[in-house]
């Protein structure tokens, strides 16, 4: 997420410029702990079909590949 995209988003969501030039560092901050919960949740979703997978004993499929793969990418985005 990009500071840009922090300042339109703030903008959309009503606040004035000068709001946020005052307020820049806080929104940034939020909406990084917005971006890494949203990460999280995604993350669990990956998690859940890699459970269904092995569960339903596919253990193997490319699924289950895919869906960890995904998992790993999204955590990875959380670390960068």
């Amino acid at each position: 997420m990009t500071i840009e995209g922090i300042i339109r988003m703030a903008k959309e969501a009503g606040f004035a410029d000068e709001e946020i030039d005052t307020c820049q560092q806080i929104l940034i901050h939020f909406a990084n702990l917005v971006a890494s919960a949203e990460r999280d949740e995604c993350a669990k979703l990956a998690d859940i079909s890699v459970d269904f997978w092995v569960k339903g004993g596919f253990p193997e499929c490319a699924e289950v590949r895919e869906a960890m793969h995904i998992g790993e990418a999204i955590r990875a985005r959380k670390q960068a």
